[in-house]
């Protein structure tokens, strides 16, 4: 600013008089901009300050949502947390039951085999019970039709005909809709 530029301001409103034949102003206190308070003595300071209060802007944005992200990653990795916790009590009493059949096996006798066995029943019917509750299903695969999405085969036999699972070699999984593990199978083909 000049010497010729005179400022005067009242409690509401800020009045700029520039002397000269330039721009005669009047800025709204109430506005929180800078390019908005500052007096226009030409267009490239104006468009300097708008410049710079837009940088502001894109900044504030740029930080909050970089904020937005660590959040929701935070919450992601909280709620995975929480849904292994519920899995993980779930899967304790097999884990509790095989634990004791392991126990048993050291030291079993001739009389404890039968206790063994009806341990290790127990302990894979609560682990196959509380994988099922968490959506986890067998994939029916001895005798369907060959499914490549849902079977995989290890082993085939030679001949025409749709190929047909003969036989499962290790179950498959599915997780709600989606094949977790593919069944290990053997086709054949059958003959019409």
């Amino acid at each position: 600013m000049s010497n010729d530029e005179t400022i005067e301001v009242e409690d509401a409103m800020a009045f700029s008089t520039i002397d000269g034949p330039d721009v005669v102003e009047t800025l709204d206190r109430s506005e929180s901009t800078a390019a908005s308070q500052a007096v226009e003595l030409d267009p490239l300071a104006a468009m300097t300050l708008q410049r710079d209060d837009m940088r502001v802007a894109a900044q504030q944005i740029q930080a909050d949502f970089e904020n937005y992200k660590k959040r929701v990653q935070r919450d992601q990795i909280a709620l995975v947390e929480r849904a292994n916790e519920r899995l993980l009590e779930e899967l304790l009493p097999s884990l509790d039951s095989f634990e004791l059949a392991s126990g048993l096996l050291e030291s079993a006798t001739e009389a404890d085999l039968e206790k063994l066995t009806k341990g290790v029943a127990l302990a894979v019917g609560q682990l196959r019970d509380a994988v099922e509750r968490a959506g986890l299903a067998r994939i029916d695969a001895s005798g369907a039709p060959f499914d490549p999405e849902e079977h995989e085969a290890v082993m085939h036999d030679d001949g025409e005909g749709e190929a047909v699972v003969e036989l499962v070699l290790r179950t498959g999984y599915r997780l709600k809709t989606r094949v977790l593990r593919p069944a290990m199978v053997k086709v054949t083909r059958a003959t019409s």
